[in-house]
């Protein structure tokens, strides 16, 4: 039996879009060493939306795990979508957008205090961020109040496109057709129908699938209009395990995308912490984000990223380049307007969510915000060699003070006990120097 290993998070996935000046930034200068991409979580749903005015592309890509003949999705829009309006996206642009727009660790190293006039505060400082049938199958539709509206295949799925007149005949239809949902559906998709909805339905062609050769399942693209800006999560919650971890790349050529109907908060950055992080990242972050998290009652959604795609400082990935943006699915690059390719400003949400704690579908805005942030995490590493110059001696006393301040910071964002953390800090330790050792 064909498995996945790693493709698209929830068996039973509902993701709903209802046609849903650059500030200069100082520079970093720093190296960049290490980034917190989705693959510190281990269920991880990726999206990509792509809007401008009323017009939205949309690119899922989830971590679903189980037989590929298990995998259903069905995503309530609110109009007939048809074949031209679907296509199958590419992993690696995904990939790509992860890669930009992650937390980033870089790395500082102090310069000789006695090449030139040592000032203290040129040690504590840190740069400063600016901030997707037969007459008998036809007569049982009718039965249940369903309407097929569209039937195609793309790539290795086949999809449905329904009309619905009530939410206990759409469950009905969607189990005997074979496609596996959680228990409780109709209560979710009750809302929808009354909102006059259609449901994009999408299951795997076995033979499709295995003419492609990959062994995962591809994003699937879907482009629409409509005024209204939303992506659902309710129904994804039915069958779900404990708390989800959903990664949104929102792009738009005015600015920054923001939720209208929950709190976000900019993940902590610009924070010095010890040099033993530059091992330990990837456990570091995610125990700092769980303590924001809990910290906000598990009920705001976190700002990772906000910047335009022309540039990056510092890089964690190289921008992406026109072709793979279109990729992406923006499609203002080539509509008449002379728009360059930086007129694209990519905003990464991460929402960590479960049914009790986000009651509501995120509902989205367009905005001119185009403030630069990034979360940004950075390892100064001392000079380490002993000198005898007069700006030395405050110098040493600085790192020593800035080490115990940074295992302060690190205790206090993670929540890990300051003692271990002191116990990994290589601390600046001088003795004199024999004065033979100045000839010997």
């Amino acid at each position: 039996m064909m498995t996945l290993s790693r493709s698209l998070t929830l068996i039973f996935l509902v993701f709903l879009l209802v046609f849903v000046s650059v500030n200069s930034a100082a520079a970093f200068c720093g190296f960049y060493v290490a980034k917190a991409d989705s693959n510190l979580y281990n269920q991880a749903s990726q999206v990509i939306i792509a809007r401008d005015g009323k017009r939205t592309v949309l690119t899922m890509a989830n971590d679903y795990q189980g037989e590929v003949n298990d995998f259903a999705l069905v995503v309530p829009v609110p109009v007939i979508l048809t074949e031209e309006q679907v296509k199958i996206g590419e992993p690696e642009i995904l990939e790509r957008l992860d890669a930009f727009s992650a937390p980033r660790l870089v790395e500082y190293f102090d310069e000789d205090p006695c090449d030139r006039p040592y000032l203290e505060d040129e040690v504590m400082r840190v740069p400063v961020a600016p901030q997707a049938a037969s007459e008998m199958r036809s007569g049982r539709e009718n039965a249940l109040g369903i309407t097929v509206e569209e039937e195609f295949t793309v790539g290795e799925y086949d999809i449905v496109i329904l009309s619905a007149k009530e939410s206990n005949g759409l469950e009905v239809w969607l189990r005997e057709n074979g496609y596996k949902i959680p228990n409780g559906a109709s209560e979710i998709l009750r809302p929808y129908i009354q909102q006059e909805l259609k449901f994009f339905v999408a299951k795997v062609n076995l033979t499709e699938y295995e003419n492609t050769g990959f062994k995962s399942l591809r994003p699937l693209m879907m482009a629409y209009e409509s005024p209204k800006f939303m992506l659902p999560i309710r129904l994804g919650m039915l069958n779900a395990q404990g708390e989800q971890d959903l990664i949104v790349y929102l792009l738009s050529p005015k600015g920054q995308i923001e939720l209208t109907n929950y709190r976000t908060v900019k993940v902590p950055s610009d924070v010095e912490v010890p040099e033993f992080i530059q091992q330990e990242f990837a456990p570091f972050y995610k125990a700092m984000f769980t303590k924001i998290y809990e910290q906000n009652n598990k009920k705001v959604a976190f700002i990772e990223y906000a910047w335009n795609m022309a540039s990056c400082d510092p890089c964690s990935a190289q921008p992406l380049n026109r072709e793979e943006l279109k990729k992406a699915g923006v499609f203002w690059l080539n509509n008449g307007r002379n728009r360059r390719s930086n007129n694209v400003f990519i905003t990464r949400l991460h929402v960590r969510y479960q049914r009790n704690n986000f009651p509501e579908d995120l509902k989205f805005q367009e905005t001119s915000n185009n403030q630069f942030f990034q979360g940004r995490y950075v390892i100064r590493h001392p000079f380490r060699e002993k000198r005898d110059c007069d700006a030395a001696e405050s110098y040493y006393q600085s790192v020593k003070e800035r080490q115990d301040k940074e295992a302060i910071t690190l205790s206090r964002l993670t929540g890990w006990n300051i003692y271990e953390i002191r116990k990994k800090i290589d601390y600046v330790e001088f003795q004199d120097v024999p004065w033979w050792r100045e000839i010997f």
